[in-house]
């Protein structure tokens, strides 16, 4: 099973982006960190509330967008039982989807990705969103746009609570912009999702396992320019040093077909030269 996720993440790697299945993806890896026999029993969770979505759909309960917001949150909350868990919101659980749904209970950006797949299940317009530190989904339909909390069970949030939560994750001074709506790819839902793993090991004193991550999100975003560099210092920091100077090397090679800061390359280059003579 091990092997079989994997060679997903690699695949997805090589893959377009709308070609990327956000559920499928995430179970791969939740499989990582938390081995199962088999996934078997997890997809068919996920068909059946996908199964439960269209029955509503057909009983002509979602013609609208707020029915259709509305009918996934019933599938979601009042039939499955999902919530946010902000009682024990640090657990690495919450970042695994086997475990979110084992517990019922996850970080946003986990159960954002259970409401991006039912609402694609009915091909529904929907997206993640840039927004920091807590992550939102957006609907569309016909023109109308709505932005919802996953945390809070697909709650539309008002321009109020938008500028509430931005204020709790990016201090007092912080102001909505445009970039905050601004959609983001599957990839980037799935690296916010790993993210969250990679800093909880990181702020826990556990650099080798968030090297253990980063490795895992590079089968599946390869041409990340920030993870190589991030693989290069942890590397580094675990002695690998042949590792780290192979993960500096790509990182510049992209750097340089980027147009990265002069700074940045510098500051690269003057550690892969200190790596080259500790290896020698």
């Amino acid at each position: 099973m091990r092997q079989e996720a994997l060679d997903l993440l690699r695949r997805i790697g090589g893959a377009e982006d709308n070609a990327i299945d956000l559920a499928g993806a995430a179970l791969s890896l939740a499989l990582l960190d938390h081995p199962v026999p088999d996934l078997a029993p997890y997809r068919a969770h996920l068909a059946q509330m996908c199964a439960d979505l269209a029955a509503i759909v057909d009983a002509g309960e979602a013609d609208d967008l707020a029915g259709r917001i509305a009918a996934i949150r019933r599938v979601l909350v009042d039939l499955h039982g999902y919530a946010g868990d902000s009682e024990t919101y640090e657990d690495l659980q919450n970042a695994n989807l086997i475990r979110v749904i084992d517990r019922k209970r996850g970080l946003p950006v986990a159960l954002g990705i259970l409401m991006i797949h039912l609402a694609r299940s009915q091909g529904w317009e929907i997206c993640g969103l840039s927004f920091p530190g807590h992550f939102l989904i957006r609907m569309d339909l016909d023109g109308q746009r709505l932005i919802l909390d996953p945390f809070e069970g697909g709650s539309i949030c008002e321009p109020h609570t938008l500028r509430e939560l931005l204020k709790q994750t990016a201090g007092l001074e912080a102001e909505l912009s445009p970039e905050h709506y601004a959609p983001v790819s599957n990839r980037e839902v799935l690296l916010r999702l790993q993210n969250n793993l990679k800093l909880r090991h990181l702020s826990t004193d556990q650099p080798a396992k968030a090297l253990e991550v980063v490795e895992v999100m590079l089968l599946f975003a390869p041409d990340h320019i920030g993870l190589w560099r991030e693989s290069g210092l942890l590397n580094a920091h675990a002695g690998k040093l042949t590792a780290a100077i192979a993960a500096f090397e790509h990182f510049m090679e992209l750097a340089r077909q980027r147009g990265a800061s002069q700074a940045l390359m510098q500051q690269t280059a003057t550690l892969l030269q200190q790596l080259r003579s500790r290896l020698n």
